[in-house]
C-alpha cells in the first residue's frame, strides 16, 4: 500500500514514486507476488494513512514530501517505509531510505573546505519551513565543524555577505533568490533547487556554475547487491512511463527492494509482523541502485550519501564526493 500525493502541488513527484513502485511490484518483485494499491495523500495525509491502515496492507509506503510523510507516520501505528520525507521526527514506526535533510549540504561544505581554500565564510539563507530549517542547520553545523565561519539568515532577509552562499527554501523562493542575488565575490553559490533538473530551468545559462544536492543521479549510481542496476531500472521506467525517472522514483523503487528483502528475512507480514520487519531493517546493510542502505536504531538513514552536483556546460555534473564524481568543481 502506497500513500502519496496523486493530486495537489506535490502530485508530479508523488505520481513518479507511484509509477516506480508499480514497476517494482509488477516486474522486479518475483518470485513474490505483489499487488500495489495507492491512496491519494492530498489534501489530508493523516486521513489517507488511516484509510490505508484500515485496508490492512502487508507493507505501507509513505508519501513524497516531508510534511505529508511526517503526518502519515504520526497518524498510523503501522511501520512506514519512508522514501519521500527528508524531515521526519524520530518514531518507532519509521524506516527511512533517503538521506535526511540536515545532510543535504554536508558534501558541499566539505567540497568548499577542500577545493576552495580561499573561502572563509559560508552564508546560509533559508526559508521558514521545517525542511529548509533542517537543511540550513546541517549546513551551519558542518561549516563550523570544518573551521569555516557560518552566517545564517532567514528569508525575506537579504543574503548574508560571504565567500560562499547556500540557499534552502521553497523552490519558488530559491528561484527568486537565484534571479536577484549578486554573484560578485561569491566563490560558491548553492541552491537545493539546483540539484533538481527542472526547477531552475528558466534561468537558462544562469544556472551555469550553481551547485546543489542530489539524492540520486543514474550516472553516479553504485553497483547494487540488491535489485537491478540503475541502467535496467531507467530503461524499464522509461518504457513504462515515457519519461526518465526523477529522484523520487529511484527512492520509491529502492524502498520496495529493501522492504521486500526485510519481509523475506522476517517471514511475517501485516501489522503483527511490523516489529519483525523493523528488526530486519535495523540489521540490514545493502546497496541498491539508489545507494547504500543502513539505518540507526531510530530508523534514520545513515548509509545513503547525498551527491553534490554543479551545472557545467548546461548539464548536472557530479563533483562530490570524489569517488562518485564525474567532473571537478569549478
Amino acid at each position: 500500500m502506497l500513500v502519496t500525493p496523486m493530486s495537489g502541488p506535490l502530485a508530479r513527484y508523488g505520481r513518479a514514486g507511484a509509477a516506480a513502485l508499480a514497476l517494482w511490484a509488477e516486474d522486479f518483485a518475483a518470485p513474490d507476488r505483489v499487488a500495489l494499491e495507492v491512496v491519494d495523500a492530498h489534501p489530508d495525509a493523516g486521513a489517507a494513512a488511516r484509510r490505508a491502515e484500515a485496508l490492512r496492507p502487508d507493507l505501507l509506503f509513505g508519501p513524497y514530501g516531508s510534511r505529508p510523510a511526517a503526518d502519515v507516520c504520526a497518524a498510523t501505528r503501522r511501520l512506514v517505509w519512508n522514501h519521500g520525507g527528508a524531515v521526519v521526527p524520530p518514531r518507532s514506526n519509521v524506516v527511512s531510505v533517503l538521506a535526511p535533510a540536515d545532510t543535504y549540504f554536508a558534501g558541499t561544505v566539505e567540497m568548499i573546505r577542500r577545493e576552495f581554500p580561499g573561502v572563509g565564510t559560508v552564508g546560509v539563507l533559508h526559508g521558514p519551513t521545517g525542511f529548509a530549517r533542517a537543511v540550513a542547520a546541517g549546513a551551519v553545523a558542518r561549516a563550523e565543524r570544518d573551521g569555516l565561519a557560518a552566517s545564517p539568515a532567514v528569508l525575506p532577509a537579504a543574503p548574508p555577505p560571504a565567500d560562499a552562499l547556500l540557499v534552502a527554501a521553497r523552490f519558488d523562493e530559491e528561484l527568486a533568490v537565484a534571479r536577484a542575488v549578486d554573484r560578485a565575490g561569491r566563490r560558491v553559490l548553492g541552491f537545493v533547487a539546483a540539484g533538481v533538473r527542472e526547477v531552475l530551468a528558466e534561468l537558462g545559462d544562469g544556472r551555469e556554475g550553481l551547485v546543489g544536492p542530489a539524492q540520486w543521479l543514474p550516472e553516479a549510481a553504485p553497483e547494487p547487491d540488491e535489485g537491478p542496476a540503475a541502467a535496467s531500472f531507467v530503461a524499464a521506467y522509461r518504457a513504462r512511463t515515457g519519461f526518465e525517472p526523477p529522484y523520487p522514483a529511484a527512492q520509491a523503487f529502492a524502498a520496495g527492494l529493501v522492504a521486500l528483502r526485510c519481509l523475506r528475512a522476517s517471514g511475517t507480514a501485516g501489522e503483527s509482523g511490523d516489529d519483525a520487519l523493523r528488526t530486519a531493517a535495523l540489521g540490514l546493510t545493502c546497496t541498491t541502485l539508489f545507494g547504500p542502505f543502513r539505518v540507526d536504531a531510530a530508523g534514520r538513514q545513515l548509509g545513503h550519501q547525498v551527491l553534490t552536483i554543479q551545472w557545467q556546460n548546461g548539464r548536472r555534473a557530479v563533483v562530490w564526493p570524489p569517488e562518485r564524481a564525474n567532473a571537478s568543481p569549478r
